[in-house]
């Protein structure tokens, strides 16, 4: 038991009457113990604050700095979504230029939407299953070069596939032209725990690190972690961010999780990764069996830019789409994925999986692999361009002047509208920016997989689109 629900649970044995906050008063002989209401107060005398951390709370991100070597942590308890926010916020002015990822979170395009940001995207390179690529250095450089007033770097590694990028090599590069970056790792809590530690963001001398401790990591939903380094980057700024992010009502439980996730790390955490790492083995070693399935570990040549904690298994050349696979193993077999696309699904696990959950996964696909038929390249060949911009997001969000129309009909239309697939929640298009083949291609065949898409105004399959004058 961490300290802060230790703490918790004996204020809550000592009988104090909560003439405050929440309305639940902790009455479990009416609400009963399923929930634990026993333990969520407000902030009281001696429970400290998230936004002015003097106590017990600064110890939690006292332990949070220690663990990963930051300069300062933050924990955060409205996910990786209000550190992205406070995180650019705290480095931009309004109308600032940023170089931003494509590939990057919806949360990175509402603080562009907020702050009025002018982005200059970097794009990777798409694999011929769909797959976001790592950002190269080079193009980096390229784009700081050419655009010596840019202000903030934005990236995201690991992608939600577990793709790495040498984040060394970028922040050693922007660091160069004296501008901070800016780390997505959402999905890479863990990764400093891990063999390819040396690809972790904080490791790389990143500036700003976001990481969600409840998507890789033994923490409650919602639970994530704002971590800085160097100088580029004041803790006062990032601090009144947050206060304007983040709620100004804390969840007392959310708090404990993380003060008890982070306990576990320093008491058990290098026994704990090194068998989570020995099952990742036996997971991929037994999956080069599969005749028909690939997983998509053991098609990498650069093995030390993924995190082989994500397991996608490919079903390229196969007679299903990742869809059917995902609906297989629900309905047959009770594993439920983290997310399927046209081609692939996503396994994510750790160090909570025991081994006998890599054998129930590997043997539901070993036993579907049987029965699949191969088929001829069944791949969308996904263009790598990006869709000509005629106005900024901005702009074609604040147009008075806007229509609905079928998204077969429209090329060269302007759009006012985001349009992704939730997970992961990147964009195919955002507001300003024109369809055009290529794009309404790519929603055709997540159509035709029965991916849902998801729209800003979400009347897909009509989509607002700008009309000029």
């Amino acid at each position: 038991m961490g300290k802060l629900e230790e703490e918790l649970e004996n204020y809550f044995d000592e009988n104090y009457l909560p003439m405050h906050m929440p309305g639940h008063k902790r009455n479990i002989k009416l609400l009963g113990e399923k929930l634990p209401y026993k333990i969520d107060i407000t902030e009281i005398e001696g429970f400290d604050d998230l936004h002015h951390p003097e106590g017990i709370i600064k110890e939690i991100e006292e332990k949070a700095k220690k663990i990963y070597k930051s300069k300062k942590s933050f924990i955060l308890v409205n996910g990786s979504t209000c550190g992205i926010l406070a995180g650019i916020r705290s480095v931009v002015n309004y109308g600032d230029k940023v170089l931003v990822a494509r590939n990057s979170h919806k949360s990175v395009y509402n603080a562009i939407e907020i702050n009025c940001l002018n982005p200059i995207y970097v794009l990777p390179k798409i694999d011929k299953y769909g797959i976001n690529k790592n950002i190269k250095a080079d193009d980096i450089e390229n784009i700081l070069e050419k655009n010596k007033d840019i202000k903030l770097v934005i990236i995201t590694s690991p992608t939600y596939e577990g793709v790495l990028s040498d984040v060394k090599s970028i922040v050693n590069i922007a660091h160069k032209y004296k501008v901070p970056v800016l780390v997505d790792e959402a999905h890479g809590a863990h990764l400093s725990f891990m063999e390819n530690s040396n690809f972790e963001a904080l490791n790389c001398g990143a500036d700003i690190v976001i990481q969600s401790l409840h998507k890789t990591l033994p923490a409650l939903t919602g639970t994530a972690i704002l971590h800085i380094k160097g100088d580029l980057v004041k803790e006062e700024d990032v601090r009144r961010e947050l206060s304007i992010f983040e709620t100004s009502s804390p969840s007392y439980i959310l708090m404990s999780s993380i003060d008890e996730c982070l306990d576990l790390i320093e008491r058990n955490g290098e026994k704990l990764f090194l068998d989570y790492q020995e099952n990742l083995k036996y997971f991929y070693n037994e999956a080069k069996a599969l005749k028909k399935l690939k997983v998509l570990g053991n098609e990498l040549l650069e093995k030390n830019l993924y995190d082989f904690g994500k397991i996608v298994v490919i079903t390229k050349n196969t007679n299903i789409t990742g869809k059917e696979l995902s609906d297989i193993l629900r309905k047959d077999y009770k594993i439920e994925v983290e997310m399927s696309s046209n081609y692939y699904i996503i396994a994510m696990t750790s160090i909570c999986d025991s081994k006998e959950s890599f054998e129930r996964l590997l043997n539901a696909l070993k036993e579907i692999d049987l029965k699949l038929e191969e088929v001829e390249d069944n791949t969308v060949s996904y263009k790598i361009q990006l869709p000509k911009k005629e106005m900024t997001i901005n702009e074609a969000l604040e147009s008075k002047n806007f229509k609905l129309e079928n998204y077969k009909n429209l090329e060269g239309k302007i759009s006012k509208e985001y349009i992704f697939a939730y997970p992961p929640g990147i964009p195919i298009i955002t507001p300003g920016e024109v369809f055009d083949k290529n794009i309404i291609n790519i929603i055709e065949s997540y159509i035709k997989s029965n991916i849902e898409l998801i729209s800003t105004f979400n009347k897909f399959p009509n989509i607002k689109i700008v009309v000029k004058k």
